[in-house]
């Protein structure tokens, strides 16, 4: 009877080790205990080639040390827009803002300092700015053509509002514009740091160099892009008359 249960046990041992998914695993072990080689657990790993990424099933790492999942790659930036019209587009696009356009084109003309101030109150999306940047544009604009015969000195002061309209809308800058046609301005940026001051001071350079395209550029860039504050400052109610009511004599 005890040999009956002896062999009960050893062949269930044996059908669970044949159905057991390690035992290959167990054999190839064992196997180089009793040959005295050194097993493939144990058996030091060869170092990876220089430049060479593991990237597994979900997630892996690129050479730059940034993360890698299903095959995009996680903080890359993202691509810039492009202004809706160029910088000597005085005129602007034939469409509807048309009329739009010629009104900034005669602004940035005839009087900078109205454009300047609708453009910094567009950007705000905030009534009353207008006054706050006008008036210190006006000041400027007059000493400069009084002192130096030029305006000189207002763009000094309007610069950092097309910083503010890039920034607001992640637009392409100069610096940029010129590393993507050219390739040369892309060796001594080094972050986004640098490239962000390159940006400021090509911004600098437009308003100094090209003061009025700049601001109609940027005219018309705010009207295709934000509606005027004006316009959500005070609530339309609109009264509707109530429909004519007749009497019915009932069936």
């Amino acid at each position: 009877m005890a040999t009956n249960n002896n062999n009960h046990n050893d062949a269930y041992n044996n059908g669970v080790d044949e159905s057991s998914p390690f035992l290959a695993n167990q054999v190839d072990g064992a196997d180089d205990k009793n040959s005295g080689k050194p097993s493939k657990e144990s058996s030091p790993e060869k170092s990876p080639a220089p430049g060479y990424v593991n990237c597994g099933a979900e997630y892996g790492w690129t050479a730059d040390g940034l993360p890698l999942g299903h095959g995009s790659v996680v903080g890359e930036p993202i691509r810039r827009n492009q202004w809706d019209s160029s910088l000597f587009a005085c005129l602007g696009r034939n469409d509807e803002f048309c009329s739009s356009d010629l009104e900034v084109c005669l602004l940035g003309s005839v009087a900078p300092c109205v454009l300047y101030g609708a453009n910094v109150e567009r950007l705000g999306s905030s009534p009353g700015t207008f006054a706050n940047h006008c008036l210190p544009y006006s000041g400027l604009y007059l000493l400069g053509n009084f002192f130096f015969g030029g305006n000189f000195l207002a763009p000094w002061f309007s610069y950092p509002s097309r910083s503010a309209i890039r920034r607001k809308f992640n637009l392409e800058g100069s610096c940029e514009a010129l590393h993507r046609s050219c390739g040369c301005c892309g060796s001594f940026v080094e972050d986004d740091l640098q490239l962000e001051q390159c940006e400021t001071a090509c911004d600098f350079a437009t308003h100094i160099f090209c003061h009025t395209c700049a601001l109609c550029q940027e005219g018309r860039e705010l009207r295709r892009r934000l509606p005027h504050p004006g316009f959500n400052a005070q609530p339309v109610l609109v009264m509707i008359p109530p429909t004519e009511q007749t009497m019915g004599r009932g069936a």
